[in-house]
């Protein structure tokens, strides 16, 4: 199933939030009532998502005049966003949903900058995961690029990636791949590893890449020594901002964070809104 369309996404969160209208506007704010509204950023973080908070404008009111600025995928410590005018009823209209896409995806690209900040100079790249909100993973993924972190696979499509279940079903982590290898050898190959013999079983069998899952910092550094080389390591488990600087420093190629989808915190964002003539 191919993933929705930005202008679908949009359009299914404006149904869900004005359904059949604004009510409060309809009472409340004069018809044809015009207005300026500034989207600002109230703390330091990594903007994403200005498309969508554009398309949400554009989707109320298509004569709306939308004006950046502010740049996405920079670290900036706050101020103006992004303007628009038109109608006041299409402004509210798309308030609530421009900037819960806006706030949520720039939470990401925050989140993924901070832990790209923490691991620089060691060579360790931030890879996402799956762990993102249903319907939402091309956006979120976006997010992820944008606070300088790398997508690991968009799906279960793309790549092979072994984990317990799959091994456990196999038969063990050695034939899991042998089988994978036959099976598909165009597509990337990875394996999940818990215990030092899985990673031996693993390299036997022509692994390249092993996800290390679940270790501590000195379990880490024994199967970097272990693997000498011979693949590149993956690490992932939960990691905390202040773990992230030891692991930098253990020889790993990559680690995984599924936080930085999962429970990114919302950027906080507001939107003035002043009447115009």
């Amino acid at each position: 199933m191919a993933a929705q369309t930005l202008p679908e996404l949009v359009t299914r969160a404006l149904v869900e939030d004005v359904g059949d209208g604004d009510v409060t506007t309809r009472a409340v704010v004069p018809d044809g009532a015009r207005a300026r509204a500034e989207i600002v950023q109230k703390e330091p973080g990594v903007l994403y998502g200005l498309d969508a908070a554009e398309l949400t404008f554009r989707s109320t009111d298509p004569e709306v005049r939308l004006e950046r600025l502010a740049p996405e995928g920079e670290w900036r410590e706050g101020g103006p966003v992004l303007a628009a005018e038109g109608t006041a009823a299409g402004l509210l209209a798309a308030e609530r949903v421009a900037l819960n896409f806006l706030g949520r995806l720039s939470g990401i690209a925050t989140l993924t900058a901070r832990c790209v900040r923490t691991l620089q100079g060691s060579g360790v790249q931030v890879l996402d995961t799956r762990k993102t909100t249903p319907g939402l993973r091309a956006l979120e993924k976006a997010a992820v690029r944008a606070g300088g972190g790398r997508n690991h696979r968009a799906g279960l499509y793309d790549e092979i990636l072994i984990k317990e279940n799959h091994a456990a079903l196999a038969g063990g982590v050695g034939e899991a791949v042998r089988r994978a290898r036959a099976a598909a050898p165009e597509l990337p190959l990875e394996v999940e590893c818990r215990t030092p013999e899985e990673i031996d079983e693993a390299l036997a069998a022509g692994a390249r890449r092993i996800l290390l899952d679940n270790m501590s910092v000195e379990e880490l550094r024994a199967a970097v020594a272990r693997v000498d080389g011979r693949a590149a390591l993956e690490a992932s488990g939960g990691f905390t901002l202040d773990a992230l600087g030891e692991i930098g420093s253990v020889g790993l190629q990559f680690v995984s964070i599924g936080a930085l989808t999962h429970s990114a915190r919302a950027l906080d964002l507001s939107l003035v809104l002043r009447p115009l003539p």
